[in-house]
């Protein structure tokens, strides 16, 4: 074992000691208590009732111990367990043994259940190595010994897998190495989770977390009796992780920093390091900067200079400024630290002494406060002004007060305490700003709490509560945590158990301390008491003994001398507490004055730690002289210790549930630092504390010990034999049979799925069992032994009985014969005799036959065996011969085969080198297509960056439209709570009334007091006529407001131009691009020709139908055009008629009517103008589109031409094919194959268009519905502008009531208090005059009279509350939400309960306080100086009034801008569109340069595969291939054949279509005149009517043309909204297509490379195999040869190389075709897969643009939520503080009631009617608001209609398409009668424009001869003519008048309108 090792795992050799087992069986050993052990081993001899005698097993003496007190003890395989859990007799005995045990082996880590328990070693133990962290890093808990590092690792190991937060809580006394155990966590999690990986380049991250310590252990730990390194707070360390499980930030929070350390220290003790390590590590520099002297000059260090064994501060102030710096804190703020550090050490040398007459304290010498006013940057006698004579508040006025010594020492050292403890909380936050850098998110995080255990003193205090009340937490935490667990195995091993929330065992004393309210817990009534004037202590402890004396957790001290005030009884024991201070330690209290010096410091860091000076409390509100305690102070002005550290707990609680507790409990093992020493009592009662022994009673409760069945039948098998039968049973049926044969107690255990479950000590009793049941087998075994071995030694024995009676008798013979003489004679005779040896001879003569016979039989097998093998060789030699001859032949065949081989080999070398060739001009096209490739995907990225600013774009105006959503959401629910609120004070309003009917019977004696104030009264009046001046001044600016929104209207209606404008635009953008799709199909067109000549005649066909289908484009547009001319007049119309009836109305004229008619006639003339200017550009457009007509059908003729050229030219290359057909037969196979994939692909194709134009017109129709839903919204959004106007008079109006009445109770509360200082001077004064006796009758009947009357009230009250409380169920069901309803009615009650215990003791004191009033008339006069101050009062609150109406116009300002701003965003939004628009263009471009880069990979393509298709193939298969090319080549001549037939058919169709067209155009003529006629007619009308209006605009108001102006603008400009917004939605839509169809073609330009790819690759492979097989072939032939010639030598080799050879042969042609057909399949596999691999990533980026938009969304609804709870939190906060005040009002009220009655019942008759005025108004405004909803609502019908007459369009213009579409089809059949159909058009183009030009000169003689007529018309009137010529002309007038009235017929297409 190593030395880490002996550390960590347990000498199993000494555990399982047999020995050791046996004495534990043989005597019942149990544990005895002892005083000085804790618990003794002993042995139970006699038991005596419920006594037995024990000895014990160290002295051997024996006691008598009842047996209650008797522990029994575990078996000696427990010993020094890893987890105390598995313990099968759990109990405080065996827990401390365990430990012990393993304590002394120098193990000190322990498991216990959830707990990691840990021993201080007081020594260093080498198991915190970086090899022992790779130990431990990535195993299970149970798979090491027990180690932080485990603990660590799990923790961040389930972090990693479940996703979960985790936590580790080290808990335990000062001393017992909680603060090193967070050491080694931090360290581990340093390695294991840092994103660098080895130390040297371990990140700066993971440095400031090692080194965030170091400064914290400076700054916040010290030296104490126990440990020299004590931490004195409590902090838990989050550490937050990535997903990746890297460290990426880290935050501290701080809990109980002991400040008072600061001041002053116990014996042998320290103050923090940080003062030592200054004192002593500081340079000169340094020293005399900071004003630092010797140890033993300061005051606050107590022990002076007292070092640590083994530390040197000198060395650890340079680690700590290291730090610093690693924690890039800068110089300047570390200097900040160390002047506030010794600033503190100088407050303690500041000196107080009394003057000789008067208490007052001075200074005597202020040469300390110098220098503390040095390194603070105070002025110094402001600073010795502020500690000596501070000034106070008292009234309104503040008063310089003289303190004393005592006052002006507590002053300093709160503000040394104070000091001290905002820069550690300074230091904190910058350490946590430090790690908290980095800008990767935390996925999870792991907290480390390192705070102290559960403490017992002698006498505790107020922080001891605090620590305790925290380990009680943390305790039910693991009680609830640690069952949940063991619900969780009883559940997975099915077992029955009722759960037992162990959590629930501590609540009641939790609740002791924290409840707050019926009873009020402990702290409740500490900060109850803190608001009291003349509380004590003694007054809290009195308290809580009445509120909380019947509490079962809450013990009263027995004695008197008792110094506890009282106990609470904890999980960990009893704990009595002192209540020295209390009130002083909960308040916190400081001298104010320096406070306010300190945050105007001139050092920034000291004004920065002082910056939240308004939160304190001042010294002055503490009277140091009465009692320690006592003191007065405003209610809501600060938060108490106790209340701060609650809700700190609670924070910490919530977060530690949230996450998976580990628990880790240190231990002191002694108190004086000794390695290797162990205080027993000292660890039970740390055991105690720290919960260990509390988790060992509920593990207790359940099945402690569970055994797997394969184990619990191979121990215990032995206690049942014949329990279980022979042959294979389930463990689980095995287990069964034997615990019913051992017939236990169904209590004592269950059986689950895996595991036998055992109650605590069932396991040892088995053990007891087994052990009984081997001694007594061992025992039979031994006799059985025994009596074998003795029956041995008995045989043994008689054998030596019998030969010792046969030795006697050869003996005694022998000694008889010896000396007789012929006995000698025969022994000397007898080995001479032959007879004697005869025998011998006789035998050797019988072994020599013997082996002789051996050798025989051996032979005789030899011979057999040998002829056996003779006859085998014969058998091999004929065999052999017989191969000899096939062999030969073989050799002859293989030598035929070389040759053949080799010229193969030719032939296949000359395919290489042409092929290598190929390959290297492959290489060079694939190098250049990559090149192009990426320029491609250079072009496509920065498409997607645009494309995506775009989605950005409108995602974000998508978010803004949620937000204002949410915006009108969050007013509706601010109305409905203000008109709740509004309820509410109605509500209690009518119960002030009903009060103050009630208190006027016994209030009739102090009306007198109400003249007084009849002055106020008419104050009130004046103040209200003020308000209502101010009321009307609201009423015009909310006029004017109104005329800004009618400005805003103006300026929306010219943005609502300038959109039209844009419009325009992108209609111009949409005719370039149109051109540009004609130019993109010219030129695929002509790609097409270049690639296949033979399919001119169809592409040319194409590009016909393309530009038909523009003309007939062109004809709808011009079609839509005159459709809107004709809506134009229609509105004209409509216009003309709501004038007519205007004008029937107003008949008066005035000089503004005529302006006005002089403006409506310009403006007809205008209209005029434009009229004639539009129809002007609709002829232009026409002759425009007439002559592209014409270029259309001359460049069709000329492809004609080309066409019929290219023909000629296509059958000489046909004949030219033809000669080369038998050569090119292979690559038209190839091309076949070709075609089938790319039909293939084109029916994909075709299918992937079908499913983009469904998802086009799916997406066509969420655009409709988003359009519909955007006019729904902007109605809301304008009838919420109204509610909000109308709202917003009210919330004014509200706000007004409420400050009046607001002003009105604090001139009551003024008063109350005012009247309550006068009644208690009185009271002294009259306890003076008057007898105790007397004091004390009155006091009993006043008390009596009290009770009545409070009972009385009790009884009102209670009514009161069930009418509240039926209200509030009433309004509950009102609700939407019922459960927050429920939780604010719980508030509400609460809230209720407690004011009735404060009205009830205000009602106590209005009760002793009546009587006495009545003696206090006299003192009437001093309440009017009061009420004078009353005034000023008033006038200050109608000061904040006026503030809060600025705020409030603030506020609508604010509204104003954010629609400024929406105005805005919406003009960028177009901006945007014609920025899509140009992009368009430029992917147009970029698709051109891909069609072309296609066809050029397509020609590559098809070279590549017929390459391919060439290498590999023998002269058998292409002959083969050549038949089959030939049929081929028969079947496509039929096919030819067939295709002319076909194109006969189209020549036919193609007449037919002619005489369509021509029906067509006659048709479109025709249409086009009867629309220029209808056009006409209507002009003339328009004019007649324009005429008439003339005469009628002449007596039109002023202000009704203005409005219907105004509202058909507004209604024109929706209408273009909506068209321009549907016009951008549809070039967004193209433009998503267009770059959808790149992508789809750049996908398939990348497959193309990738088959080329691949192909190239696969014929380098072939090439090198059949290079490689050709070797092989050559080596083979060689080996063949060597073979043959030593064919006898080696035959088993020749055989398996010929059939091998033979293989190989048979195989070579079946392995080419196999390789073919393979590559085929693999081709086509890798077509598939690709077209897989492009569905998957579509899919892909689908999910991505989810998640994007996911994100997006959850970013902003964090950043909602973020915004909604701070809301939530002003509003929490304010809401607090005005039940607080109404709290306060209500009181004061209840007292002011008895004396306030006649004066405010004018004030309250005249609100009312002004409330009724109100009312009044707000009806009225009710009412205009219906007026305006119902305007709305007819605005919304007629944006309804407009939007139905919108839709019908685009349905008239889908039918359009659809007939386009169906046109194109036909087209695309009948392609070559085009030409003919051009040429005829051309001719009737021509014929026509011969008739226009000839009716032109018609018309031009008929105006000639006209003229002629006039003329002579007059010389005829003159009489010149003779009477023939005048008869002669009027015939010829005659005449042409005839022939102008038949012209005149002839439409006239190109008349101009007049």
């Amino acid at each position: 074992m190593s030395a880490a090792d002996k550390f960590l795992y347990v000498d199993r050799n000494m555990v399982n000691n047999p020995l050791a087992q046996a004495d534990w069986a043989t005597k019942k050993l149990v544990w005895v208590p002892s005083e000085r052990l804790g618990f003794e081993a002993g042995c139970v001899k006699e038991e005596r009732g419920d006594e037995c005698v024990v000895e014990l097993a160290d002295s051997g003496k024996k006691i008598s111990v009842n047996k209650d007190d008797i522990q029994k003890m575990n078996p000696p395989k427990f010993s020094k367990v890893e987890d105390m859990a598995e313990l099968t007799c759990l109990n405080e005995a065996s827990v401390l043994h365990n430990l012990k045990e393993r304590y002394y082996s120098g193990l000190i880590y322990t498991y216990s259940g959830l707990f990691c328990v840990v021993i201080n070693p007081y020594k260093n133990l080498p198991i915190y190595s970086e090899e022992i962290v790779d130990m431990y890093k990535g195993k299970k808990r149970h798979e090491m010994p027990p180690h932080i590092y485990a603990i660590t690792d799990t923790s961040y190991r389930s972090m990693m897998q479940d996703r979960e937060d985790q936590s580790i809580l080290c808990t335990g006394e000062s001393g017992a190495g909680k603060t090193e155990n967070t050491k080694k966590v931090i360290q581990y999690l340093a390695h294991v989770a840092s994103s660098h990986k080895t130390k040297k380049d371990q990140g700066e991250l993971e440095k400031q977390l090692l080194q965030a310590n170091p400064i914290l252990e400076a700054f916040g730990n010290g030296k104490t009796v126990k440990n020299d390194n004590s931490s004195r707070f409590g902090k838990f360390i989050r550490i937050n992780f990535d997903v990746n499980g890297y460290i990426v930030g880290a935050n501290i929070e701080t809990y109980l920093l002991e400040k008072s350390r600061a001041i002053r220290q116990a014996k042998d003790e320290r103050t923090f390091h940080i003062f030592y390590y200054l004192l002593t590590g500081a340079g000169d520099k340094l020293r005399n900067e900071l004003l630092l002297e010797n140890y033993n000059n300061y005051r606050f260090l107590s022990n002076g200079n007292v070092t640590i064994p083994g530390q040197q501060d000198k060395d650890l102030f340079t680690e700590t400024l290291e730090a610093f710096r690693i924690m890039s804190i800068p110089e300047d703020e570390q200097i900040g630290l160390l002047k506030v550090v010794a600033s503190v050490l100088q407050l303690g040398n500041m000196s107080f002494k009394k003057e000789r007459h008067t208490d007052q304290a001075s200074m005597p010498d202020d040469t300390a406060a110098q220098k503390v006013c040095h390194l603070m940057g105070m002025n110094v006698t402001d600073f010795t002004r502020a500690i000596l004579s501070p000034r106070i508040k008292v009234g309104r006025d503040f008063v310089q007060k003289a303190q004393t010594q005592e006052q002006a020492e507590f002053a300093v050292e709160a503000l040394a305490k104070a000091t001290y403890e905002r820069m550690f909380r300074w230091l904190v936050m910058r350490i946590n700003k430090a790690l908290d850098k980095t800008k990767r998110q935390g996925a999870s995080f792991i907290g480390i709490l390192d705070i102290a255990g559960f403490e017992i003193f002698e006498l505790n205090s107020f922080e001891q509560l605090c620590i305790n009340y925290t380990n009680e937490k943390l305790q039910q935490l693991f009680n609830h945590t640690m069952f949940i667990l063991e619900q969780e195995e009883y559940q997975r091993e099915g077992i029955e158990w009722s759960f037992i929330d162990f959590g629930l065992d501590l609540q009641p004393c939790i609740e002791l301390i924290e409840k707050p309210a019926s009873p009020p817990g402990i702290l409740a009534l500490l900060d109850e008491e803190c608001w009291f004037p003349k509380a004590t202590d003694k007054s809290f402890v009195e308290k809580v003994l009445q509120e909380q004396g019947t509490h079962p957790k809450f013990f009263k001290p027995k004695k008197l001398k008792d110094e506890a005030d009282f106990c609470i009884i904890h999980y960990a024991g009893k704990v009595d507490y002192k209540a020295d201070e209390w009130l002083m330690k909960n308040m916190d209290p400081l001298n104010d004055n320096v406070a306010s010096l300190l945050n105007q410091s001139t050092d920034k860091f000291v004004s920065e730690l002082w910056k939240d000076v308004d939160r304190i409390v001042g010294l002055d509100k503490v009277s140091m002289s009465d009692m320690p305690g006592a003191f007065k102070t405003r209610k809501g002005m600060f938060r108490t210790v106790g209340q701060l550290y609650k809700e700190q707990l609670s924070k910490l609680m919530a977060t530690l549930r949230n996450t998976n507790p580990n628990f880790v409990r240190c231990i002191i093992p002694n108190h004086e630092k000794k390695a290797g020493k162990l205080d027993p009592h000292l660890v039970l009662d740390q055991l105690r504390c720290n919960g260990v022994l509390e988790g060992i009673r509920i593990c207790r409760q359940g099945f402690p010990n569970r055994i797997v069945f394969q184990e619990f039948r191979q121990r215990y098998e032995i206690l049942t034999p014949n329990a279980i039968p022979k042959g294979f049973m389930d463990g689980k049926q095995a287990c069964v049979l034997m615990i019913k044969s051992l017939e236990l107690d169904p209590n004592l255990f269950r059986i689950g799925q895996s595991k036998v479950f055992f109650r605590a000590g069932v396991l040892a009793h088995l053990e007891e069992e087994r052990d009984m049941k081997i001694t007594d087998i061992i025992i039979s075994f031994q006799a059985w032994c025994r009596g074998y071995v003795a029956r041995k030694a008995f045989a043994k024995r008689q054998q030596q009985l019998t030969a010792m009676k046969v030795i006697q008798r050869n003996c005694a013979a022998y000694l008889k014969l010896r000396n007789w003489q012929w006995w000698r004679l025969f022994t000397k005779v007898k080995p001479l005799l032959q007879v004697s040896r005869q025998e011998e001879e006789m035998q050797a003569k019988d072994d020599e036959l013997v082996k002789v016979k051996e050798k025989h039989l051996y032979a005789e097998q030899q011979l057999q065996e040998m002829e056996e093998k003779q006859h085998q060789l014969s058998a091999e030699k004929m065999a052999l011969q017989e191969q000899l001859q096939a062999e030969t032949e073989l050799c002859a065949e293989a030598e035929e085969m070389r040759a053949r081989l080799a010229a193969k080999k030719q032939e296949l070398e000359e395919i290489l080198h042409d092929l290598e060739a190929r390959v290297e001009e492959e290489e060079e096209r694939a190098s250049q297509l990559q090149a192009e490739k990426k320029k491609m995907q250079q072009n496509i990225g920065d498409l997607e960056q645009q494309l995506d600013e775009e989605e950005a774009a409108r995602q974000k105006l998508q978010l803004e439209k949620v937000t204002l959503e949410a915006k009108m959401k969050k007013i509706e629910d601010d109305v409905m709570v203000l008109d709740d609120q509004n309820n509410k004070l109605m509500k209690e309003k009518k119960l002030m009334e009903e009060r103050i009917s009630e208190f006027t019977t016994n209030l009739t004696e102090e009306e007198e007091k109400s003249k007084s104030l009849q002055k106020l009264k008419t104050k009130h009046e004046a103040m209200i006529t003020d308000l209502e001046d101010r009321l009307r001044r609201e009423e015009k600016q909310r006029q004017e407001l109104e005329k800004n929104r009618r400005k805003l209207d103006g300026d929306f209606n010219e943005i609502h131009d300038q959109i039209a404008e844009l419009q325009a635009q992108i209609a111009e953008l949409r005719a370039q691009l149109a051109k540009k799709e004609e130019e993109l199909q010219a030129a695929l067109a002509r790609i097409e020709e270049e690639a296949a000549q033979k399919n001119l005649a169809q592409k040319k066909i194409r590009e016909m139908e393309a530009q038909l289908s523009e003309l007939q484009e062109d004809l709808e547009l011009e079609k839509q055009a005159r459709t809107k001319a004709e809506k134009h007049r229609r509105d004209l119309g409509e216009e003309l008629e709501a004038l007519k009836t205007e004008l029937e109305d107003t008949l008066d004229s005035t000089a503004a009517q005529q302006e006005l008619r002089t403006k409506r006639e310009t403006e007809v003339a205008h209209l005029k103008r434009t009229l004639d200017d539009e129809a002007k550009v609709h002829e232009q457009q026409l002759v425009e589109v007439r002559q592209k007509h014409a270029q259309a059908f001359d460049e069709l003729n000329e492809q004609l031409e080309q066409a019929k050229r290219n023909k000629v030219s296509m059958e000489k290359a046909k004949q030219a094919l033809e000669s080369e057909r038998n050569e090119l037969a292979i690559e038209i196979q190839t091309l076949m194959q070709g075609k089938g994939d790319s039909e293939h692909r084109r029916k994909k194709a075709e299918a992937q268009v079908q499913e983009l134009q469904l998802k086009h017109s799916e997406s066509e129709r969420q655009r409709l519905e988003q359009a519909e839903k955007l006019a729904k919204v902007q109605a809301e959004l304008e009838h919420v502008t109204t509610v909000l106007s109308d709202l917003e008079g009210k919330s004014i109006k509200a706000t007004k009531d409420c400050s009046a009445v607001e002003s009105q109770l604090q001139d009551v509360q003024e008063l109350l208090q005012e009247e309550t200082r006068q009644k208690l001077s009185n009271s002294t004064r009259l306890r003076q005059l008057e007898d105790e006796q007397n004091v004390l009758r009155e006091q009993l009947e006043e008390e009596e009279e009290a009770k009545r009357n409070v009972e009385k009230q009790l009884q009102t009250v209670q009514a009161q509350l069930l009418e509240m409380k039926k209200k509030v169920e009433q309004d509950a069901g009102c609700l939407e939400t019922a459960e927050e309803g429920k939780k604010r009615l719980q508030r509400d009650l609460e809230g209720l309960n407690q004011r009735m215990e404060e009205k009830c003791s205000a009602f106590e004191k209005l009760d002793k306080t009546k009587t006495r009033l009545q003696q206090e008339l006299d003192d009437l006069l001093v309440d009017q100086d009061h009420l004078r101050q009353i005034v000023s009062n008033l006038e200050k609150k109608q000061k904040k009034f006026d503030q809060m109406l600025a705020e409030e116009k603030n506020i609508s300002a604010r509204y104003a801008d954010e629609r400024d701003k929406a105005e805005a965003e919406a003009r960028e939004k177009e901006t945007r569109a014609l920025a899509l628009t140009r992009e368009l263009d430029s992917l147009m471009d970029i698709k051109d340069e891909v069609d072309r880069n296609n066809k050029l990979l397509r020609a590559e393509m098809e070279d590549l595969v017929s390459s391919k298709d060439d290498v590999g193939k023998s002269v058998h298969e292409l002959e083969k291939a050549k038949r089959a090319m030939e049929q081929q080549l028969e079947e496509m001549k039929t096919q030819l054949e067939e295709l002319e037939d076909e194109l006969q058919g189209t020549e036919d169709a193609k007449l037919r279509l002619e005489v369509n067209m021509q029906a067509m155009k006659a048709q479109y003529e025709r249409d086009l005149s009867g629309r220029d006629e209808m056009g006409e007619e209507k002009k003339r009308a328009l004019v007649k009517q324009v005429r008439e209006m003339e005469m009628e605009l002449e007596d039109e108001r002023k202000q009704r043309s203005a409005a219907v102006a105004g509202r058909k603008k507004l209604e024109l400009d929706l209408k273009e909204l909506e068209a321009g917004i549907d016009m951008a939605n549809k070039n967004r839509d193209e433009a998503l297509k267009q770059l959808k169809k790149i992508q789809a073609q750049m996908k398939d330009l990348i497959r193309e490379l990738e088959d080329t790819r691949i192909s190239r690759e696969e014929i380098l492979a072939q090439s090198k195999e059949t290079e490689k097989k050709l070797k092989g072939m050559e080596a083979e032939m060689i080996q063949m040869q060597e073979e043959l010639a030593a064919a006898e030598r080696v035959k088993r080799q020749a055989q398996q190389e010929r059939d091998e050879l033979q293989d190989e042969i048979n195989n070579q042609a079946t392995k080419n075709a196999q390789v073919v057909e393979e590559r085929r399949r693999l081709e086509a596999r890798i077509a598939q897969l690709e077209e897989e691999l492009e569905e998957e990533q579509c899919n892909t980026e689908l999910t991505n643009d989810r998640l994007k938009k996911a994100v997006l969304q959850t970013d902003q609804m964090n950043v909602e939520l973020t915004a909604e709870r701070s809301t939530c939190q002003r509003v929490e906060g304010a809401r607090c503080q005005l039940e607080r005040q109404n709290k306060e009002l209500k009181l004061k009220l209840q007292e002011l009631e008895g004396t306030v009655k006649s004066k405010y019942k004018a004030n309250m008759a005249a609100l009312e009617s002004k409330i009724a005025a109100l009312e009044e108004q707000l009806d009225m405004e009710t009412r205009e608001r219906q007026g305006a909803t119902k305007i709305v609502r007819r605005t919304e019908k007629k944006l309804k209609e407009i939007i139905l007459q919108v839709d019908d369009e685009r349905r008239n213009t889908e039918q359009y398409k659809d007939q386009v579409d169906k046109l194109n089809s036909r087209m695309k059949q009948l392609k070559r009668q085009l030409e003919e159909a051009e040429e005829e058009a051309q001719r009737a183009n021509a014929h026509r424009r011969k008739l226009q030009r000839e009716l032109e000169d018609s018309i031009e003689s008929a105006d000639v001869m006209n003229r002629e007529i006039t003329t002579l018309k007059n010389k005829l009137r003159r009489g010149d003519f003779p009477f023939t010529v005048r008869r002669t002309v009027t015939r010829q007038g005659i005449e042409s008048d005839e022939d102008s009235e038949s012209k005149s017929e002839i439409p006239e297409p190109e008349r101009k309108p007049e």
